[in-house]
């Protein structure tokens, strides 16, 4: 029993404090809690927060989604072996050098738990992905920011900040939530800057929509930078974001090192089973590819029009300009269509959207005409 002049303990005391000062991860809006707060019917509601493909998954991936299901009473292979099997014969490396994630955000989320301390440092850009600073923030490392040039990496900069204290650069390319592109020979240039005892992580989540002559040849550099981490995604171009499926290619000792702090069976049997077919399904991801460059130019053009400024795109999503993002963004919900507030990336003014099918497009852009007051 506690006495009078005791003060009753609280659990969450016990935490670290730099986890306690974490800010979590805000995902898009779901369907279902927008219809519940507006009173809504959720087939009339139109999302495009959260840069998934409008098109779903691909047939093969469906099928492969069902007969997976007849197996879900035993564990999932732990160590993936068809999947990394067929990874490493996509991208010529050793099954040894892939480790899967929960999605690639778990490749991130892995990457500093194995090599970052309390004490150490994460370089990472100003605007880049929200879970660099979080995972670095987790392990109690200290994040450096630095500042963004024309929304994207200053790279000459990023590699100017890196000190003997620097375990983990995190670059994103394409980058999200701002869209920026980083050519094949300016990663090269950075690669090479920067100490070989620096692990680089370079998050490609959004490279198939890359025009093919954009594309890095990235996972070649694992063989002389061996500090190099490139890390994919399934949840974007493959249409699989709610089964959580990603990866990560790299060197063998540092895959391992990945695999000794990753949760065992972190990727589900239906998952692997639904990857798999998708990756083999290299029409669907092009022909998704391609409509997406479709909608890009069908956003892009009603922009100019109506004279709203956006950030140029080289993902499935665009960066656009709207004055009161916050109100803005409100006066969108209050319509059905849900698309993604970006104050948290120091960007107030800003709203993301995902591109969608060509309705959905047309759905956001009414919107955001009303919602300017055009």
């Amino acid at each position: 029993m506690i006495s009078a002049n005791e003060t009753a303990a609280v659990p969450a005391d016990l935490a670290p404090d730099y986890v306690r000062r974490i800010n979590p991860y805000v995902p898009g809006k779901p369907i279902e809690e927008l219809a519940r707060e507006y009173g809504l019917a959720e087939e009339a509601i139109v999302k495009l927060a959260s840069n998934e493909n409008p098109r779903g998954p691909s047939p093969k991936a469906r099928e492969a989604i069902v007969a997976a299901c007849a197996g879900i009473t035993r564990y999932p292979d732990g160590n993936g072996f068809a999947l990394k099997n067929a990874l490493a014969s996509r991208y010529g490396v050793d099954r040894e050098q892939i480790v899967l994630g929960n999605g690639s955000n778990d490749i991130l989320e892995l990457a500093t738990q194995a090599f970052l301390r309390p004490g150490d440092e994460a370089v990472y850009s100003q605007h880049g992905f929200a879970v660099y600073p979080l995972a670095t923030q987790a392990r109690g490392a200290t994040g450096i920011q630095v500042p963004a040039r024309h929304y994207g990496h200053d790279l000459e900069a990023m590699a100017k900040a890196v000190t003997s204290r620097t375990r983990i650069v995190f670059v994103a390319n394409p980058n999200n939530p701002t869209g920026t592109w980083l050519p094949p020979a300016a990663l090269r240039a950075f690669l090479a800057a920067v100490p070989s005892e620096v692990l680089i992580v370079l998050d490609e989540a959004y490279d198939e929509y890359l025009e093919t002559a954009q594309r890095s040849p990235s996972v070649s550099w694992i063989a002389s930078h061996r500090n190099l981490i490139v890390s994919r995604t399934f949840s974007k171009a493959y249409g699989l974001a709610g089964l959580r499926v990603g990866f990560g290619v790299m060197d063998a000792s540092v895959a391992d090192m990945l695999n000794r702090v990753r949760q065992p069976f972190n990727v589900s049997s239906i998952a692997q089973a639904a990857a798999l077919a998708a990756l083999a399904d290299t029409a669907y991801v092009s022909e998704s590819a391609r409509l997406n460059r479709t909608g890009l130019v069908q956003l892009t053009a009603a922009l100019d029009a109506m004279r709203v400024a956006y950030v140029p795109s080289h993902g499935n999503f665009l960066l656009v300009h709207v004055g009161d993002g916050a109100g803005v963004y409100e006066r969108l919900l209050r319509q059905g269509v849900i698309v993604r507030p970006v104050a948290n990336y120091e960007l107030p003014e800003h709203l993301r959207v995902t591109v969608g099918l060509p309705e959905e497009n047309r759905r956001f852009l009414a919107a955001l005409e009303s919602a300017l007051g055009r």
